[in-house]
């Protein structure tokens, strides 16, 4: 009979590329994972992977069974979140990947619910970028994602992920108070051609969204800092060595001399949303952290100052 644990194993060296990325994915040694393709090929009786070098490439043989294990494991996950959770109990642990103003705007109130009901439900909270999350959630390294989508960079989501849509995120201008934009009502993207920026840094959505901005005008925008922490670019505003545009969702009250100038023409806004494996779509947690957060997104009052 073939081995469930070894068509995981071999399902994450074709997603993986290679015996080590899968060993890292699965929490398993190299060696263990290359055991496990071994009792494979003995129970198939045929070759599963070939050398390439110093690395391995999947054969035919190995593809089919990868699609196989894969699809397995989809309908193990789809009978454990449907047959084998309580209605209305959830518990267990959740792996949760969000972006950082997410994590502070969305997922600290959900927490804080969490905690006051008192259930078995435990939250394992990772900051990174919504597209590291989409892939986290996809390849089955985490169960929910909290994820952003700018007008004018769309997020790509893979067929086997269900999305929910949260709220829309303006983002604002943010510069010190004597700076020559501070008492305009309104600016647009022309109004910025000249401005020295911080911005997240190179490949992030936020990132691109501020060069989308500028590029729509045939210009790159000037930026002398990059961090991803949107804390920093606030105290470079309050310096006055630049400007930024950062989100309303999460943003902390502005120190004193920071002045927030809408943008319009168009207005930088963001789509917030959360994905999940469609197998996990009737899941007790799950269903129940994606209420938690359609809630938090209801009550979130963007920060004007």
């Amino acid at each position: 009979m073939i081995d469930p644990s070894a068509l995981q194993a071999l399902a994450a060296v074709q997603s993986y590329g290679s015996v080590v990325g899968a060993a890292e994915a699965l929490g398993y040694s190299p060696s263990a994972v290359s055991q496990q393709i071994k009792k494979l090929e003995r129970q198939t009786g045929v070759a599963l992977l070939e050398r390439h070098g110093r690395g391995v490439l999947i054969t035919s043989s190995g593809r089919a069974l990868a699609d196989y294990g894969r699809r397995m494991r989809a309908d193990l996950e789809a009978l454990q979140s449907t047959l084998l959770a309580e209605p209305g109990e959830p518990h267990g642990t959740l792996q949760v990947v969000a972006f950082s103003t997410g994590c502070r705007g969305l997922m600290g109130p959900v927490l804080g619910r969490i905690t006051a009901e008192g259930t078995d439900l435990q939250l394992r909270v990772t900051c990174d970028d919504p597209r590291e999350a989409v892939a986290r959630v996809a390849e089955g390294k985490a169960d929910l994602g909290l994820v952003h989508d700018w007008n004018s960079v769309p997020l790509a989501v893979p067929e086997n992920l269900e999305l929910e849509w949260l709220c829309v995120d303006v983002a604002d201008l943010l510069v010190r108070d004597d700076h020559a934009l501070a008492g305009r009502a309104a600016v647009q993207p022309g109004d910025l051609l000249d401005e020295i920026w911080v911005s997240t840094p190179q490949g992030a959505i936020c990132n691109e969204a501020l060069l989308k901005l500028h590029a729509d005008l045939g210009r790159v925008p000037d930026i002398r800092v990059y961090d991803d922490d949107f804390a920093t670019h606030i105290a470079l505003v309050e310096q006055g060595v630049a400007v930024a545009l950062v989100p309303r969702l999460g943003r902390p009250v502005l120190p004193h001399g920071v002045v927030v100038v809408p943008v319009v023409g168009p207005t930088p806004a963001r789509q917030v949303g959360v994905v999940h494996r469609r197998t996990m779509a009737e899941s007790p947690g799950v269903r129940h952290i994606v209420a938690l957060l359609r809630d938090a997104a209801a009550q979130a009052v963007p920060n004007d100052s």
